[in-house]
């Protein structure tokens, strides 16, 4: 049943390896505002283990700064919990400028396992202090522009994707620092639950994942997400030492989608 489990585990690795280019190079317009909300089935194989979502909340105010607040939840449905039940659940905050995270939150329910982990991002200090329930807090120093692992898969919307093949950005769990890079590889057209998407597929740089991935040469994890500048993620699947896994879309909320082509049809 710890195979089952990584197809909900896998999803919230995602957020962490997609890395980017400067913030310079991105669009001043935002392509999601409060109120987006997408839901995504999770499969091992062709085995349902759960259901996550990414949501983007109402704006707030963080250290005196207007804010984004991003949310992904995940959880194993009612067969997976009778082995390993996962209640997860990530809070993001960024400036409404997209410049660089503020703060960001981690509660982790995962079988016997509990973390909850808050990271502050001090950007007069340049340095974040991370905080595991009451443990001592651990400071590192920043990057300009560092974003935590699911506040930078927002900014990733924001980029030209046709411009250039490969991007990097640096990324932070308040633990350590990482230098990611994306690839373009291709185009594809691909069928979920939404519907049927014209998409642009991409390719994280897997070198520096520890874990199931590292255990396997050739490991690949792939996302597609809608060639349009909404950059929808669609669908994302992985090959490593646990099998296959794959996240698909099912449902899409939010201003964008009433303007835009119907989620019916390849858009």
């Amino acid at each position: 049943m710890s195979i089952l489990k990584s197809a909900i585990l896998l999803f919230l690795v995602f957020m962490s390896l997609i890395s980017f280019v400067s913030p310079a190079d991105a669009e001043k317009e935002h392509p999601f505002q409060p109120g987006e909300k997408l839901q995504f089935v999770l499969k091992y194989g062709v085995i349902p283990a759960g259901t996550a979502s990414l949501e983007v909340h109402d704006m707030e105010e963080i250290q005196g700064v207007k804010a984004y607040h991003f949310v992904l939840t995940a959880r194993s449905n009612s067969f997976i919990d009778i082995f390993f039940k996962v209640r997860d659940r990530i809070d993001s905050y960024t400036d409404a400028g997209m410049n660089h995270s503020l703060y960001y939150k981690k509660d982790q329910k995962e079988g016997k396992t509990r973390r909850n982990i808050k990271v502050d991002f001090d950007w007069d200090k340049k340095e974040s202090t991370y905080i595991n329930f009451d443990t001592e807090p651990r400071v590192i120093n920043l990057l300009p522009g560092t974003f935590d692992p699911l506040a930078v898969f927002y900014y990733s919307r924001l980029l030209d994707l046709h411009g250039k093949n490969e991007f990097e950005h640096p990324v932070s769990d308040g633990e350590k620092n990482l230098m990611g890079v994306l690839r373009v590889v291709g185009r594809e057209t691909v069928n979920v639950p939404a519907g049927t998407f014209n998409t642009l597929v991409l390719e994280p740089d897997l070198k520096n994942v520890e874990g199931v991935f590292s255990k396997k040469q050739r490991a690949k994890i792939r996302l597609w997400v809608t060639d349009d500048e909404r950059r929808l993620l669609v669908q994302m699947k992985s090959a490593a030492i646990v099998g296959s896994f794959v996240a698909e879309l099912v449902t899409a909320e939010g201003h964008n989608f009433e303007k835009m082509s119907s989620l019916d049809g390849v858009q």
